[in-house]
């Protein structure tokens, strides 16, 4: 018989917890976010531009928890699919800007109704929701100390 206390145990690690149901809510936006022709790390970069354009590749990956080995690739795609440019810093060419095109703009209304869909997927009530993200906000935090 399994001791329910057992720190071993793989259902009662907060880091399987935390990897699975990422695992799943991941699946969850993909149908959504094929509809804009997006990967999900491609959403999530659209989400930290769409809040504020014109970053650097370096301040973008501090905000999405990306490395530059990473991020790089994944913006070329998304240059290619001209939803962003990346320019060089004139001052300094170490650094590289990104800014929305047009048409990485425009998507921000095709994306308006996918948080509320996928929050809907979860069958959690709002108040629910809004109290588990401020726990792992508070654990972000926590972690990134």
């Amino acid at each position: 018989m399994k001791n329910p206390l057992d720190p071993l145990l793989l259902d009662n690690q907060l880091c399987f917890a935390l990897y699975s149901s990422s695992h799943l809510l991941t699946k969850v936006y993909k149908p959504l976010l094929k509809e804009l022709d997006l990967t999900y790390p491609q959403y999530l970069t659209m989400l930290a531009l769409w809040e504020e354009d014109g970053v650097t590749v370096g301040a973008l990956g501090d905000k999405l928890y990306l490395d530059s080995g990473t991020l790089t690739p994944l913006l070329k795609r998304m240059e290619a699919a001209k939803l962003l440019k990346r320019e060089r810093s004139g001052a300094d060419e170490r650094q590289v800007f990104i800014h929305l095109t047009d048409k990485g703009r425009s998507l921000k209304r095709a994306a308006a109704s996918i948080p509320a869909r996928a929050v809907a997927a979860t069958g959690m009530s709002i108040p629910e929701m809004i109290k588990l993200r401020r726990q792992l906000t508070k654990l972000q935090s926590s972690l990134a100390e």
